[in-house]
């Protein structure tokens, strides 16, 4: 029952983030049903490529009534799409190089995705939470994964993951939010939703 609750969570805010997605870009934005899991830290790399795909990682601290941290990854491919999308450029996806403005627009749209997933635990949970300012990174996802497990690895050693796929009418790309509150954070999530 609780981990269908945090399914239902995940569902809301993969929801609100095609959401403010599609209006950043001005585009409409198709989303399939997020995977929704609670995994262990070290099987969190194998999900999202292996330990050494590179990927593009912006990190959260959350502060408030729920203590932890947030991260939305996604594969170099799937980032370039979404620069291309917002800025209305057409470089080629397999172009790993990203100018200073394509990174500011790239934290942006993470900003963006993670907060509407955080207004959407909030309103659920009807509990304040705020996020400190993102922390990019372009690493393979082994090193940046190992950023939240170093931090909470000695408080618990699981995250949830919500997997969506989301795309317009050229391509869908993967998104990876990673919710990693702290042992009393979940307790206190859950019973704030009556379980």
């Amino acid at each position: 029952m609780q981990f269908d609750v945090l399914r239902e969570i995940g569902n809301i805010g993969a929801g609100n983030a095609t959401t403010a997605l599609s209006q950043m870009i001005n585009s409409k934005i198709d989303m399939k049903v997020p995977k929704v899991d609670l995994l262990e830290f070290k099987e969190l790399s194998d999900i999202v490529g292996g330990a050494e795909n590179i990927v593009v990682g912006i990190l959260f601290t959350l502060e408030g009534q729920i203590d932890g941290m947030m991260m939305f990854m996604m594969d170099l491919s799937a980032a370039r799409h979404l620069v291309n999308l917002l800025m209305g450029t057409t470089t080629d996806s397999q172009t790993t190089d990203f100018s200073d403005m394509e990174l500011s627009a790239l934290n942006e749209i993470g900003n963006i995705i993670a907060g509407a997933y955080l207004s959407s635990l909030s309103s659920l949970t009807n509990m304040l939470i705020t996020s400190s300012v993102p922390y990019m990174s372009i690493d393979m996802s082994g090193a940046i994964l190992s950023v939240p497990a170093i931090e909470f690895g000695k408080i618990g050693d699981k995250a949830l993951l919500i997997e969506t796929e989301f795309g317009d009418d050229i391509k869908a790309v993967n998104g990876y939010f990673i919710l990693i509150p702290t042992l009393e954070s979940y307790g206190a999530i859950l019973s704030s939703l009556g379980l």
